[in-house]
């Protein structure tokens, strides 16, 4: 069953960082998710293995599930777009 609350937390992540703008880069989802007390380090990481590079909304949706598979953490963590990216 997928994780929820991380894909509540990085659902909420991505409406903050992108309220105002239409590109943001990785550094800045990472930053605002640091202050969310229910990512764990190890949800944080993702967010590592992701080129820095301006990203719209649904290319950083895209590029976070695209770690996800590649990790095969899909089943456990589910995708932010509900699909194979």
């Amino acid at each position: 069953m997928p994780d929820q609350v991380f894909l509540g937390e990085m659902r909420r992540i991505l409406d903050e960082v992108y309220r105002d703008r239409d590109s943001a880069a990785v550094r800045d989802v990472y930053a605002c998710a640091s202050a969310h007390v229910h990512l764990t380090a190890d949800r944080l990481a993702l967010l590592n293995e992701i080129p820095e590079d301006g990203y719209t909304r649904e290319e950083m949706a895209e590029a976070i599930d695209k770690v996800i598979m590649r990790r095969g953490e899909q089943d456990n963590l589910g995708l932010l777009q509900g699909r194979s990216p």
